[in-house]
């Protein structure tokens, strides 16, 4: 094979950052991305973007350099992504922090509802329920973080970290003030809608791990191929017939569930928002399978069988 050479300029300023020599045609972004850290260790792997145009997509770690539209001599462009966080731990900190942060309001500390005889002196039974649903939603959440999860990206910007847990941290505390507040009232249908609610949580909540643990499978620890997931003979992933992403659907059912139960505004605003947000990341994956797969399913919707 005759070696190529490969030109690394700036994305912003044009400006050439290395010029390598003698890269062997079938080399990987990702080989490449280790020749340009040894030259610029600040820059390590995970915070290069390295893009065929500046303004275009970062080129995939196992995309191979000859078969990319450059000649003996490649440019390539650089852009730093700044410093990188895995995202085992992004999980687990955005995580952990609605977990206790829910239990300040449960137990109902005296710094947040201050001292009043009129407060009951204990909850009613659909607070310690909803207190139990949320707190083994998130619970199974990071479980599967660490012993189920596989990532096809290793990293995420740090400076992400922060508005990720304003968000569920945020909505954790402003859900779990209104439903353990001590002038909660239970909802309008009492117990036939929080046993109905209980039962759509915890359908939800099996669906949710079922496809997780599918997904999981489909592709082994280290792989980066990506595959067409197919219902399994468990029940829960025949939603596989219908959406691309059941994981979503779940989880957006177990939101609906708890809204049920609490009939808490504060609940059915964080469901909604949490709606919005899942159906665009299952639009855009729904996109990626069409795009990859020429035989992928026509009968799938994104999120909504037959729907959306």
């Amino acid at each position: 094979f005759v070696s190529c050479q490969v030109e690394i300029l700036d994305w912003k300023t044009k400006k050439q950052l290395c010029f390598l020599e003698k890269v062997e045609p079938n080399a990987t972004i990702r080989e490449i991305r280790f020749m340009f850290y040894k030259l610029y260790p600040q820059w390590y792997p995970a915070r290069q973007s390295i893009k065929l145009d500046p303004k275009g997509k970062s080129l995939r770690d196992e995309d191979i350099l000859q078969h990319l539209p450059v000649g003996t001599t490649a440019t390539l462009y650089f852009k730093d992504l700044g410093p990188q966080i895995g995202w085992t731990t992004v999980f687990l900190i955005e995580y952990t922090g609605p977990l206790f942060i829910y239990f300040l309001f449960y137990f109902r500390m005296p710094f947040v509802y201050g001292l009043d005889e009129r407060f009951p002196s204990s909850p009613q039974p659909v607070v310690n329920l909803a207190c139990i649903c949320h707190s083994f939603h998130y619970i199974k959440r990071l479980i599967e973080t660490v012993f189920v999860h596989r990532f096809s990206h290793g990293t995420m910007p740090l400076k992400n970290i922060l508005k990720n847990c304003l968000y569920y941290w945020g909505f954790a505390a402003w859900l779990a003030y209104y439903i353990n507040h001590p002038l909660y009232t239970p909802p309008s249908y009492g117990k036939k809608q929080i046993n109905f609610a209980v039962i759509m949580f915890l359908l939800c909540e099996a669906g949710n791990f079922s496809i997780h643990v599918a997904l999981s499978d489909l592709r082994r620890s280290g792989s980066k191929i990506r595959k067409i997931p197919y219902p399994t003979k468990n029940p829960f992933t025949w939603l596989f017939f219908f959406v691309s992403c059941p994981n979503y659907t779940y989880e957006v059912g177990t939101w609906i569930s708890l809204t049920i139960m609490t009939q808490c505004v504060p609940v059915g605003l964080f469901t909604f928002l949490c709606f919005i947000q899942m159906t665009i990341w299952a639009k855009d994956k729904h996109c990626t399978y069409l795009r990859e797969f020429k035989d992928y399913p026509s009968l799938r919707m994104p999120i909504i069988p037959f729907l959306l």
